[in-house]
């Protein structure tokens, strides 16, 4: 339990120091950040119940952008802000650095096994954002169709 929030304090200051690099308004800081930490809070307990690598990381990335949209609706403004920094703490940072370690080395049997384990993360994280994506537009539409005046 203290390593959970051990991690989760670090999604969320580590979230928080890459919205201070992208010079992110003050108002928006800590809602950035506890973004970040709502997203990898998904991931743990997810990967606590599943132990897979696939379905936590896609709903982690579906937990981020849902509440990018949000936000984004809330503080009138554009949803990228949230769901970017959300992610950070997803970013298969450690998977890709040892992919290329083994690449440059020539270890192919390792470099291919952690080249599937890092595109698994970037699969899951692009097809959680692109569900929310396609449901938004989707809602968006009917709410338009839904306002429109009859002609005549």
């Amino acid at each position: 339990m203290t390593d959970m929030i051990i991690q989760l304090l670090a999604a969320f200051f580590g979230t928080l120091g890459f919205a201070l690099i992208f010079q992110v308004r003050r108002k928006l800081l800590f809602w950035t950040a506890l973004g970040g930490m709502l997203s990898w809070a998904v991931y743990l307990v997810l990967d606590y119940i599943l132990h897979t690598i696939f379905l936590p990381y896609m709903c982690a990335a579906v937990a981020a952008a849902v509440y990018a949209q949000i936000m984004a609706r809330i503080q009138k403004v554009p949803a990228t802000i949230y769901l970017i920094l959300a992610l950070i703490p997803s970013i298969p940072g450690g998977a890709l650095y040892y992919t290329m370690s083994n690449l440059v080395m020539k270890n192919w049997p390792q470099a291919v096994s952690d080249g599937k384990r890092t595109l698994q993360y970037a699969l899951a994280i692009a097809i959680g954002i692109s569900i929310v994506w396609a449901v938004t537009q989707i809602v968006e539409r009917v709410r338009k169709s839904l306002h429109r005046k009859p002609i005549g």
